[in-house]
């Protein structure tokens, strides 16, 4: 999951060469109201409330609304799996058909612009887009997870399980995982992505999302089904963040209990987000940007060098022939876990695809706004192959090295803490296997906690610009509002149901998003078709 601060277009970005598009901003200029909020076309008002009447209604109640979020998600999983498969499959294929057709040649900014970035710094942002909680979260616990349950023979392991075979077992594992982080997520990141670059830079119109249904909705887009398009983006956006936020307090709690024997209950992974919240929110108000940008970059290095520690320390060679296996079995293995009729492994495509796929929807328009962004200059064919392949590439290379290690520590060496530990703890668990545990562990919470803090700030600017209108100057109160929000809504999820909770109301956020992208994928190739191609 990104955790990328520079989200904005830069100064003369906008070029748009296709006057047939008409902005209408005379709907959604800024209208100052109580406490400096501003209240444009009521998408803060009634998001803002909605989220305000969340967490009050799940704090009260929440006791009550564990059950219900149980019941929900379980729902949405079962019924929709095969929504949520078909839709990602459209996805993909979009994309592709893009590339390999002539509307590939257009670029985005118009035919005369040149990339704000080299190939090496935008395949660097690209990658950065890809890191996040989420990787450090799932990077050990899903390859286990997925082998543990091949090699017993479960029902719902991928491909009907591998059982009494470690070794295919293993197979079967990473390729299940790969599959959660390879060119699907990516392929829903590109097509938002996609959309906001070629009605931002080309058009000239907003940077949110409801700009992308210009050429299906018309002037209509300033009017009630843009403001219901944009408040969808919101909660799904916010959601699916606090997901995040929440996956991350559990794992941040975990490490310091492992480390310090910390508390690792409810009441410190309120604390957990209480506290990083506030550093967050100190960037906001300060404008602290600088800084925290500087503290990702930090950031970055430190995950690339815990990435290399491991690679040199654990079973080298078996990690880098590692590498290209897992890459084979993925691409063996894609036809059948893309697969949405007829699955035989209903908890797999239920409990991890539905979800995962439910989850990369939600955090769209927070992901899909950075790679526009950083992407002007670039024709739609390399933009695509990009943006599908590079952090596609990087997934693979972490969940390969991370949660190959962790497998390999079962198979030969014995080693079955990690695999019989929570999801939180397992990274903990795999590294104190290896040299310098305590130095390791302690950098892997450094980690978490510091996509935490950029998570929330990028994301409360993200969701800030939506809700007014694609302006990028709205009011601090504003930023604040949802940044402050952020982490009320992941404490009352941790409290209201703890990660059954966190699951649900992604994939309840995004089931409707689903909808919206899937109506994006048309406009997009509509704006696509009106823009003189290089």
């Amino acid at each position: 999951m990104s955790d990328s601060k520079d989200l904005m277009a830069p100064d003369g970005a906008v070029n748009p060469i296709n006057t047939d598009y008409k902005v209408g901003q005379d709907n959604i200029v800024m209208k100052v109201g109580p406490f400096g909020l501003d209240i444009h076309n009521r998408v803060f008002a009634i998001s803002g409330l909605a989220v305000v009447a969340f967490v009050i209604l799940t704090l009260a109640f929440q006791n009550d609304v564990a059950p219900l979020f149980t019941s929900m998600r379980n729902w949405l999983t079962s019924n929709l799996d095969w929504f949520f498969l078909s839709a990602a499959n459209v996805f993909i294929l979009v994309c592709l058909g893009i590339a390999v057709s002539p509307l590939g040649r257009v670029r985005l900014g118009g035919t005369e612009a040149q990339p704000d970035y080299s190939y090496l710094g935008w395949f660097s942002m690209l990658f950065a887009a890809g890191m996040g909680i989420g990787l450090m979260f799932y990077g050990v616990s899903e390859p286990l997870s997925h082998y543990s349950s091949s090699v017993g023979g479960t029902d719902w392991a991928p491909l009907g399980g591998a059982a009494g075979d470690p070794e295919a077992a293993a197979k079967l594992g990473m390729a299940a995982t790969i599959f959660h982080w390879g060119l699907h997520p990516w392929g829903i990141y590109a097509i938002i992505a996609l959309g906001l670059a070629i009605f931002s830079f080309n058009k000239g119109l907003p940077l949110t999302i409801r700009s992308i249904f210009y050429p299906l909705l018309g002037e209509r887009v300033w009017g009630w089904p843009g403001h219901i398009i944009d408040i969808l983006a919101i909660l799904a956006t916010l959601f699916g963040l606090a997901t995040s936020l929440g996956f991350g307090a559990s794992q941040a709690a975990a490490g310091l209990n492992f480390l310090f024997d910390f508390p690792a209950n409810d009441t410190s992974k309120v604390l957990l987000i209480i506290g990083i919240t506030a550093v967050a929110l100190m960037s906001v108000v300060a404008g602290l940007d600088a800084g925290v940008k500087r503290l990702s970059e930090i950031n970055m290095l430190l995950a690339v060098t815990l990435l290399l520690f491991v690679i040199v320390v654990g079973p080298t060679l078996l990690i880098l022939t590692g590498v290209l296996d897992n890459l084979m079995a993925y691409i063996q293995y894609l036809p059948a876990l893309s697969n949405p009729v007829g699955r035989e492994d209903a908890n797999f495509t239920q409990g991890w695809t539905a979800f995962y796929w439910a989850w990369w929807i939600s955090w769209s328009p927070f992901v899909g706004m950075f790679i526009a962004r950083v992407s002007r200059g670039r024709t739609v064919r390399e933009f695509i192959v990009s943006v599908l392949l590079v952090p596609s590439l990087a997934c693979v290379l972490w969940m390969s090295v991370f949660g190959g290690v962790a497998i390999e520590q079962v198979v030969s060496e014995g080693y079955k803490a990690a695999a019989e530990a929570e999801l939180p703890l397992q990274l903990f668990l795999m590294l104190e296997a290896l040299p310098l545990a305590q130095i390791t562990s302690f950098v892997a919470i450094i980690l978490v906690i510091v996509f935490f803090v950029t998570s929330s700030d990028s994301g409360s600017l993200v969701i800030d610009v939506i809700s007014a209108g694609g302006k990028v100057d709205a009011p601090t109160p504003q930023r604040v509002f949802w940044c402050v929000f952020e982490g009320l809504v992941a404490i009352a999820l941790i409290l209201g149901g703890g990660l059954a909770a966190l699951q649900a109301m992604s994939v309840s956020t995004g089931f409707p998003f689903t909808i919206v992208l899937l109506v994006a994928t048309i406009a997009v190739i509509k704006g696509l078709a009106s823009e003189p191609r290089a």
